[in-house]
């Protein structure tokens, strides 16, 4: 995978996240999605940081990467557990994101 997908997967997992994020945060009992809120905010923070390091061509990407996927799957598998439209499309980021980041690791 060439750094350009790597990238772009990275930035629409992290967008992905921090929507799920905002838009859980208001639904009608966010004590429900506390899972899910924490998860959104670990993976869309190593998702920017990846994507920083890779701009900067950090000698840690494969490692980064790795971590990145598990995050990513692990969000992913939360997001999935839950109806809403903003969940789904989270989870379906993630998984992308998660593939992408074992294709570098």
């Amino acid at each position: 995978m060439n750094h350009e997908n790597f990238i772009n997967a990275l930035h629409e997992c992290m967008t992905a996240c921090n929507h799920c994020f905002d838009a859980c945060l208001n639904e009608e009992d966010p004590g429900m999605m506390s899972e899910c809120i924490r998860l959104d905010r670990e993976c869309a923070d190593i998702c920017g940081y990846l994507e920083q390091a890779i701009a900067r061509n950090s000698p840690f990407v494969k490692e980064l990467a790795a971590v990145c996927a598990t995050i990513c799957e692990a969000c992913g598998k939360e997001c999935e557990k839950h109806d809403h439209d903003h969940c789904q499309k989270c989870a379906k980021a993630c998984f992308a994101c998660a593939e992408a980041c074992r294709q570098t690791a």
